[in-house]
């Protein structure tokens, strides 16, 4: 059962939290317009989608910028409980600085499962409306660099299938210099080659220009040539360049699946959708480790006064924030395990926030 404490802290702890996103997300908006509007008037943007798009920013910036977020509400609150000598005269009662941290756990217990759900779920649709406002409007080419690097794209579409491409137009659904083999027990069956190769929306099926089939037999090959040729195949022709930020817009089982897919493929991104797929569960976590950190800063008396535990604890958000960045992109671009890398900035804090609480209760 909760007691009265409890509730009071409680209380503190998610209005504060709340209050904070309520300050920071319009002075977020405020200066994301300024820095945009030019390139909405220039696009013509219509009004329905730029409020579709600051619907979805409010909840992609809440969600990345979380970790600060609710350090700051909770050093805020507790360092005021600590200059009104509150906490002095909670654990002067006999109440253990372990039992006045109940409260605090509680609250970061209904975060995380907020945080973990919205991951999950609403985050994902939210990326991807966020991501295509931004490349369709707001970046020059835009359109063609949402697709990435789509120049020699090589994949493996079944245990024994493999397609290759030279270069593909996303906007057009063609792919040039197309090739595909395959193989049974490590030999080649067969290779089907075509300069181009042009998705057909309504039946489904591709197009082939200047195709030739090459069938290997034990005494000699067959080839097959056609000038055009319509053929269906097993796989989708925008799988071979998705979009740079596919991982981000995929809810968890959907993520799940296309990592699957994409480690059968040989796909070179695969650090960068496990990063996705690990920050969905480190990022709740981290708000236990920044609740301990921020009460054992912010719950001393300091001759500062809130300032000194503020400063702190600024340094200390930003830095967790700098260094879960940092690690994040080391395991996408560098030979770091994607999982170390992601948990590697909550193992660190963890301890952080081990040593400070010792120091705390004494």
């Amino acid at each position: 059962m909760l007691t009265i404490i409890d509730k009071y802290i409680l209380k503190r702890y998610l209005a504060t939290f709340a209050v904070m996103l309520l300050m920071f997300i319009p002075i977020g908006i405020i200066i994301d317009v300024s820095e945009k509007i030019n390139k909405m008037i220039e696009n013509k943007v219509p009004f329905l989608e730029i409020a579709t798009y600051y619907y979805n920013f409010t909840i992609y910036f809440a969600n990345s910028l979380f970790p600060i977020f609710l350090f700051l509400s909770i050093i805020w609150f507790t360092s005021k409980l600590a200059n009104n000598t509150e906490i002095i005269a909670i654990l002067s009662s006999g109440i253990s600085f372990t039992r006045f941290l109940r409260p605090y756990i509680i609250g970061a217990s209904i975060i995380s499962v907020f945080v973990l759900l919205m991951g999950f779920f609403v985050v994902p649709a939210a990326s991807e409306g966020f991501n295509n406002f931004r490349y369709t409007y707001l970046k020059t080419g835009g359109k063609e660099a949402m697709r990435g690097d789509n120049t020699d794209v090589y994949r493996q579409i079944s245990d024994n299938e493999f397609i290759y491409v030279n270069s593909f137009n996303a906007l057009s659904k063609v792919a040039f210099n197309f090739s595909l083999e395959k193989f049974n027990k490590e030999k080649l069956e067969y290779k089907i080659t075509a300069s181009r190769i042009k998705w057909n929306p309504k039946d489904k099926t591709y197009t082939m220009f200047d195709y030739t089939k090459r069938t290997v037999g034990e005494f000699g090959d067959k080839i097959e040539k056609a000038p055009q040729k319509n053929a269906r195949f097993s796989f989708d022709l925008e799988d071979l360049a998705p979009v740079v930020y596919i991982a981000e817009t995929l809810s968890l089982n959907k993520l799940i699946k296309f990592i699957d897919k994409e480690k059968k493929r040989g796909s070179s991104n695969i650090n960068v959708y496990l990063v996705v797929l690990y920050k969905k569960f480190s990022v709740p976590v981290s708000a236990f480790i920044l609740t301990i950190i921020a009460v054992s800063v912010s719950s001393m008396k300091r001759r500062g006064g809130m300032g000194v535990n503020l400063a702190i604890g600024i340094a200390l958000a930003f830095a967790f924030v700098f260094f879960d960045k940092i690690f994040g992109v080391l395991a996408e671009k560098s030979s770091i395990p994607p999982m170390l890398a992601v948990w590697l900035p909550n193992v660190a804090f963890g301890i952080l926030a081990i040593y400070l609480l010792r120091n705390a209760k004494r």
